[in-house]
């Protein structure tokens, strides 16, 4: 008998998607030893209302730039095509009825794990999957005080540190200064191209 699949889930809005991202996906398919990542570019994420910037259509344009190159990951767009809201419980659910024989991971990091306690039943997420918890630096995640209480399945991703952040793309964007050391040249091309973010002159 073979053993079940192992798929990994990484969401995220990814306004835009960046070097950080890719590392962190290489990251947990190489130490979880994943069959597949799947990647959950999110159309409206709850948690975020009003700050996402660009389109449902772009981020999911750029993710696509980002990832054209990196066999093992697959991206799933079923949250980017649902009206309202998005919560990972709901992608969980219907992908587990989908592959039913699989073991699943939630790649996450450490600011999310931070604040598990707050995503929709995240009790329910606790049984369904593995939580994948990037440690940048050597740093060890620590959950909030509800998470801990409960018991759940925890593996660590180590990670180097990497000073990127979607915001600080946005933030050099809006100056009109170059990004391609933080996004590669495939999605700063997209944006120059594009112009998914409003800013005076964006360039590569």
């Amino acid at each position: 008998m073979n053993p079940p699949r192992r798929i990994g889930l990484m969401g995220g809005s990814f306004d835009p998607p960046h070097l950080a991202h890719l590392a962190l996906g290489r990251a947990a398919r190489a130490q979880l030893a994943l069959d597949e990542l799947r990647w959950l570019p999110a159309g409206a994420p709850w948690q975020k209302a009003g700050r996402v910037v660009a389109s449902p259509a772009h981020r999911g344009a750029m993710l696509a730039a980002l990832l054209q190159d990196d066999p093992g990951s697959v991206i799933d767009t079923r949250e980017l095509q649902r009206d309202g809201a998005t919560y990972t419980i709901d992608t969980v659910r219907a992908l587990q009825a989908e592959v039913p024989d699989a073991e699943w991971f939630l790649v996450i990091g450490q600011d999310q794990y931070a604040r598990f306690d707050t995503w929709q039943a995240w009790p329910e997420l606790l049984q369904r999957l593995t939580l994948a918890v990037a440690a940048r630096d050597g740093q060890a995640p620590t959950p909030p005080a509800a998470l801990a209480a409960v018991p759940h399945r925890c593996v660590t991703i180590e990670l180097p540190a990497m000073a990127v952040s979607a915001s600080a793309v946005r933030q050099r964007l809006a100056a009109g200064l170059p990004v391609t050391d933080l996004v590669g040249s495939r999605v700063a091309g997209y944006i120059d191209q594009q112009r998914p973010y409003p800013g005076p002159q964006q360039q590569g």
